[in-house]
């Protein structure tokens, strides 16, 4: 009956009009009805999420009965906090006492501070990559960090093809704060004694480092492996109803013993992992970062040997097997111990198991032909999280120096942070993370610290950091002598023959690729050995022709002639990553520039506006 009152309620509450915030509002003014309601109808209306925190505010005002439903820790402010932000309401305890009020008053303050600084960031970073120092306005702002990354994530899932620039840079804001929050996490966890949880845990961090953006969690990733062994327990009930694996619980400190029960346990995990949920080797796209991420091999259900030995180690232990890690060169692969415990064990008392090759048992002997070479008894041993993330790591690091498409690096850049984190005093990673850095232009300074740290480790390095360290400099002092921005106006003479503006979506003619024009130049700009690279000549214009800057599909940018390009008369998204640091908003049949780009070609937006206009004129004429 409550609830049917209290429905009923609710639309005769919404007849009251709260008096503006300048006005004072008489004691029960309007309000006699509504106050005379029981409390929890009162309570039903005031929650119901029909009224905003203004109105929740200015109804509070009005007496003293309805002020103190309207309490600071009560549940009328807890239900505005949770329909305004319910993402966050994770982060709190149903036990803990909570000040809704001031929490939302705390997350208001945070969201706008947040949105002020994300609308600096095209103009103070449009022409160049956002150094690390550049976030420096977010870690010093006050407040849970929570509240600003929620922010941040209500930015980015805003609907439509509109601020798209804010987008831009406030993926990147998050990005770096959390991979700021794991890379700390990392450390503190690298000083933690090994237990075989670990190499989960170690492997997680990994993951999230790299998807910062991705709701990655440890909790979620064992959930799945959980569920896995679930399976492994139900076929295993088949074989041996009375199996202690059965009643076995991961974190137990003993493990099963005897060799036939792991045995029979290893069978069915074999088939469970790799006939019935067809857990596979990636022999065919073998140097994909994704075979290294766990959330990603469980979701794809492949991966490398030491991604998916890593599963099959976690899944063993949770039903008692213990299997432990073998950095064995080229392929990684678990040992199975076969003698009683206590003995003075070789490596000939173990089967080694390679995961990446179903479960496959194999000798000492069938290890090296795997390989084909023989290696050191050594190369048999286990080794610790620190071994085992090392050589997660290192792939990542290898496939990172193989990136062309992605002009950031972003994979070699996130790599070399995880390894140096480890080891911080590498100095040929040192190195090599001072040359991308100057390579990307993105963090001078950091760079000569680097430098100042390769030659405090290495004085033997003093040429390759003399080198960086001279044009390092140069580039700061070049920094300081820039004149400013460089306008280009299509009505000026010398761009007399430039035919497309920023913003339109082209076609290329030769290779067929989307692309978004982001800049133009009257010639061709390139250097005479890119010219003679790319056989410019060979075009009947040679590099005497317009040249245009585009942001192409497969996200790469790239320099292209303009008699190789066309009108796109079916205009489509590009989803190239930098879409958003040249442009505010997709109309469906152009992009909108926003102010920086704008500011650098003044008279092109009218003129995407006209030449828009003729084509879907053209094409309706064509139609009719």
């Amino acid at each position: 009956m409550a609830t049917a009152a209290a429905a009923a309620a609710v639309e005769s509450a919404m007849e009251v009009v709260p008096a503006p915030a300048d006005e004072a509002v008489p004691e029960l003014a309007g309000l006699s009805g509504l106050v005379s309601l029981p409390g929890e109808v009162l309570e039903y209306i005031l929650c119901s999420g029909s009224l905003a925190a203004s109105d929740i505010s200015r109804v509070a005002s009005t007496c003293r009965r309805l002020r103190e439903l309207c309490q600071s820790s009560g549940k009328v402010w807890k239900e505005q906090f949770r329909g305004r932000w319910p993402s966050l309401m994770k982060h709190y305890s149903p036990t803990d006492y909570v000040n809704w009020l001031e929490e939302y008053k705390v997350r208001q303050k945070a969201g706008l501070e947040a949105r002020k600084i994300v609308a600096s960031f095209s103009k103070r970073f449009f022409s160049e990559h956002v150094p690390c120092n550049g976030f420096s306005d977010i870690e010093n702002l006050e407040g849970p960090e929570i509240f600003f990354e929620d922010e941040l994530v209500c930015i980015l899932n805003m609907e439509g093809r509109k601020a798209l620039t804010w987008k831009y840079y406030a993926k990147k804001i998050l990005y770096y704060l959390r991979q700021q929050k794991i890379l700390n996490n990392l450390k503190a966890f690298l000083q933690h004694s090994d237990d075989y949880e670990s190499y989960l845990e170690g492997a997680v961090f990994i993951d999230q480092y790299c998807n910062p953006l991705s709701e990655i969690t440890l909790a979620d990733i064992q959930t799945q492996i959980g569920s896995i062994a679930e399976l492994v327990r139900k076929t295993l009930r088949g074989i041996n109803s009375r199996h202690p694996s059965l009643t076995f619980r991961a974190g137990e400190s003993s493990m099963i013993m005897e060799i036939e029960l792991q045995s029979q346990v290893l069978d069915a995990m074999n088939y469970v992992l790799y006939d019935q949920l067809k857990f596979k080797g990636n022999r065919m796209d073998y140097y994909n970062a994704l075979n290294l991420y766990m959330h990603q091999v469980l979701i794809r259900r492949t991966g490398i040997p030491i991604s998916m030995s890593l599963l099959y180690m976690t899944v063993a232990r949770q039903l008692g097997v213990p299997l432990e890690p073998v950095n064995f060169p080229s392929h990684f692969l678990l040992r199975w111990c076969q003698s009683a415990e206590g003995a003075n064990l070789d490596i000939f008392d173990y089967i080694y198991i390679d995961a990446f090759g179903k479960g496959r048992q194999l000798t000492v002997k069938e290890c090296e032909y795997l390989i084909g070479q023989h290696v050191t008894a050594a190369l048999y041993g286990v080794v610790n999280v620190k071994k085992v993330l090392q050589r997660m790591v290192g792939n990542l690091l290898s496939l990172g120096k193989r990136e062309g498409i992605d002009q950031s690096y972003q994979l070699l850049r996130d790599s070399l942070d995880l390894y140096l984190a480890m080891y911080p005093d590498q100095v040929q990673l040192l190195l090599l993370q001072a040359r991308l850095y100057f390579h990307l232009g993105i963090w001078p300074e950091k760079v000569l610290d680097i430098l100042q740290h390769i030659q405090t480790l290495d004085p033997g390095q003093h040429g390759a950091v003399g080198y960086l360290v001279q044009h390092t400099l140069e580039h700061i002092e070049r920094k300081k002598e820039d004149v400013g921005v460089e306008v280009k106006l299509r009505s000026h003479e010398k761009h007399r023959d430039v035919c497309y503006s920023i913003g339109l979506i082209m076609k290329h003619k030769r290779y067929g690729y989307n692309c978004v024009i982001y800049g133009w130049d009257p010639t061709c700009m390139m250097g005479h050995e890119w010219i003679r690279n790319m056989n410019v000549h060979s075009l009947p214009h040679g590099h005497h022709q317009p040249f245009y800057n585009v942001l192409v599909e497969d996200g790469s940018c790239r320099y292209a002639a303009q008699e190789n390009l066309e009108y796109n008369v079916e205009p489509q998204e590009i989803s190239h990553p930098d879409v958003g640091r040249y442009f505010s908003e997709f109309t469906g049949t152009h992009y909108v520039p926003n102010a920086e780009l704008e500011l650098r070609y003044p008279e092109d937006l009218e003129s995407v506006y006209e030449t828009v206009q003729n084509i879907y004129s053209a094409k309706k004429e064509d139609a009719e």
